[in-house]
């Protein structure tokens, strides 16, 4: 109980600003929880999902209007020791969990072409029914702000096209359902710093490729933008926020073209009604 107690104070008050404040914020600015909401936190063993559900428990404690929280574990077919781990963590932690088994592992062992994109999706679907299930109408999920600026540059990278994780979405299959991402301010370093002051162990990664690594590093497109910004944040420091600005700083009048409905907008269409200045 008083390493619970421990776990729980360092949130308020050590990681007050960098990780509790932010939460605050981005649930207030995107209006990500509403009175009489019923929330599904969905915990998948890491860093971020854990603390998120902290911070959720302890805004349901401490927020100004009440609302339903039930916290879900999804195993899509962990080892034994990383189920384990988990358990551990949530008895920990003082998370009372929902955990319910699926087989999305075994089904995506074998796709070769986007076998994570086939995985990540499942996942999704399969945390709003059980979340649907528990009479909830939204999914929290522990993505955070480092995410966001690497899906901006992964995107364009990769993707040839600008855009990111948004911070609440509506659900297209799952009618009613919405998906919230209250740690949208904070970012990966202050997480980490929480779990090693708190001496906690999580799951690094809840992939099947790296199941048995309880500590280990991320590999593929996501860590060489990560190695990307790290390296330019030594010149420039403050990049990431820059990165982060420019998604609320969009000039349509300087853009060769976007997307809205299903449809591509050029520039070209409106060029003659437009005066710029070089």
């Amino acid at each position: 109980m008083d390493k619970l107690l421990e776990i729980e104070r360092s949130i308020i008050k050590k990681y007050r600003n960098n990780i509790w404040k932010k939460f605050i914020r981005a649930v207030v600015d995107f209006e990500l929880i509403k009175p009489n909401d019923n929330i599904a936190v969905c915990i998948s063993g890491g860093k971020d999902s854990m603390l998120l559900a902290k911070c959720m428990q302890e805004l349901k404690k401490h927020g100004k209007f009440d609302f339903g929280l039930k916290f879900i574990v999804m195993d899509p077919g962990y080892a034994k020791p990383n189920r384990e781990l988990i358990e551990s963590n949530l008895k920990l932690l003082g998370i009372d969990a929902v955990i319910f088994e699926t087989n999305i592992f075994n089904a995506v062992t074998e796709i070769t072409d986007s076998p994570c994109y086939l995985c990540a999706r499942m996942r999704r679907g399969y945390l709003y029914k059980k979340a649907q299930e528990l009479g909830c109408n939204k999914i929290a999920l522990g993505h955070h702000f480092d995410d966001v600026i690497e899906t901006v540059l992964i995107s364009m990278f990769y993707g040839a096209e600008y855009k990111t994780m948004m911070p609440k979405l509506h659900s297209t299959n799952h009618k009613g359902m919405e998906l919230i991402r209250p740690l949208y301010y904070v970012k990966e370093a202050d997480i980490k710093h929480w779990q090693t002051f708190n001496e906690l162990k999580f799951l690094q990664c809840a992939c099947k490729f790296t199941e048995g690594l309880a500590v280990g590093k991320i590999s593929g497109k996501r860590q060489e933008i990560k190695n990307l910004i790290a390296n330019l944040r030594a010149i420039n420091e403050n990049v990431d926020i820059n990165i982060f600005r420019s998604l609320c700083s969009v000039n349509l009048k300087t853009i060769l073209g976007y997307k809205k409905d299903g449809k591509t907008i050029s520039f070209l269409d409106d060029y003659d009604n437009l005066e710029i200045d070089e």
